[in-house]
């Protein structure tokens, strides 16, 4: 258990004034705990109160726990048991109850039933802002896994112009990121071969590349526990002139939103930067997604990069800046890099080139 983590949760409780948390989220639960369970429809649940020195743990009997190891207690009941009623037979009556964001409405339905709470409110963003800033030690592993992310870009790049197909490459990358030291893939990577790469979250298929074609190659490894994330576009061959232009543009709109990255500016300063200068060069209307997004444990976390969201930032968050391009019959370009908010300033996780690749292909009559 991490008892610092544990009592910043406990602590911003107090000051929302809830006075009970069912944390239900398996990534969440363990973030604080350290302990990884997929109880898949079963229900698990980390209880903390308030009032209490310990959390306490309900789970099924079909996934033993070691309590000396958690360092608090365990409750367990077996398949045929009313699962929210264990779990409500250790709660307090009344007061403010937080819920995750994420526990199906039949258990949520159920403990109202049971009358233990006079309301319930959504409280996932006490653990998810405390989640969004990482600690030195957080930041450590998420460099750690973006190292091996841009080194297993460099050994990718050229196997597009290999013969493989979307799926093989996708396959061939696990391979690559279990020889560098990662555990494998941090999300199914997006390989995207001509059109495929104009469309922004394409999924690998059978298609192979032809001369001229742009590469979409979205990756990330997963290390120590951490995700990391990278977008990189190359061509096969040489790429066109209107292709070269949009890369450009793409890699400005990149350095831009980075560049605006610092303590103190909001998620929609950096989402801006970087879509204005696409606006402005006449491609606004093809840059189709959000900037970026939160990256740690999970790939995609709590906050985004986008014109929606006011938040400030704040030293030790961590997230994607990831402007794409994308017109069907001529390429698709993204460049991504996470970026480390600091004291004064950022931090690029990410060191692979963005000058344009054009990967040596046969061009063939």
């Amino acid at each position: 258990m991490d008892w610092t983590r544990y009592k910043r949760v406990i602590d911003s409780m107090k000051e929302e004034g809830i006075g009970q948390l069912i944390v239900t989220d398996s990534v969440s639960v363990y973030y604080l705990t350290g302990k990884l369970v997929n109880c898949m429809e079963r229900m698990m649940a980390l209880y903390l109160d308030v009032e209490k020195e310990k959390p306490l743990l309900i789970i099924g009997k079909l996934f033993p726990q070691n309590e000396e190891t958690l360092g608090f207690p365990v409750v367990y009941f077996d398949d045929t048991d009313d699962a929210v009623g264990v779990l409500a037979s250790h709660m307090r009556k009344g007061g403010t109850i937080g819920i995750d964001k994420t526990w199906p409405a039949r258990f949520l339905l159920r403990l109202m039933e049971l009358g233990v709470g006079d309301k319930y409110v959504n409280a996932s963003y006490i653990i998810d802002h405390i989640r969004q800033v990482k600690t030195p030690e957080e930041q450590e592993k998420m460099r750690a896994a973006s190292l091996v992310n841009d080194q297993s870009m460099g050994e990718l790049i050229p196997l597009t112009a290999s013969g493989m197909n979307e799926v093989e490459l996708g396959e061939e990358l696990r391979k690559i990121y279990v020889k560098n030291g990662a555990v494998g893939h941090s999300f199914e990577p997006i390989v995207g071969f001509g059109d495929n790469g104009a469309d922004p979250h394409h999924e690998s298929d059978e298609s192979t590349g032809k001369y001229g074609d742009c590469v979409v190659l979205d990756i990330g490894c997963l290390l120590n526990g951490y995700c990391s994330d990278m977008t990189r576009t190359v061509f096969l061959g040489k790429a066109s002139d209107e292709a070269r232009k949009i890369y450009e543009i793409v890699k400005e709109a990149n350095r831009r939103g980075i560049e605006a990255v610092g303590p103190g500016a909001r998620f929609s300063d950096v989402d801006k930067a970087a879509r204005d200068y696409i606006t402005e060069m006449g491609y606004g209307d093809a840059f189709t997604h959000r900037t970026g997004h939160c990256i740690g444990i999970e790939v995609h976390e709590f906050g985004d990069v986008s014109s929606s969201n006011d938040e400030i930032l704040k030293p030790g968050m961590t997230f994607s800046v990831e402007p794409g391009i994308y017109v069907p019959g001529v390429a698709g370009v993204r460049i991504e890099d996470l970026v480390l908010v600091t004291e004064d300033g950022h931090e690029v996780l990410n060191h692979f080139t963005k000058d344009l690749i054009e990967v040596p292909f046969e061009k063939k009559d």
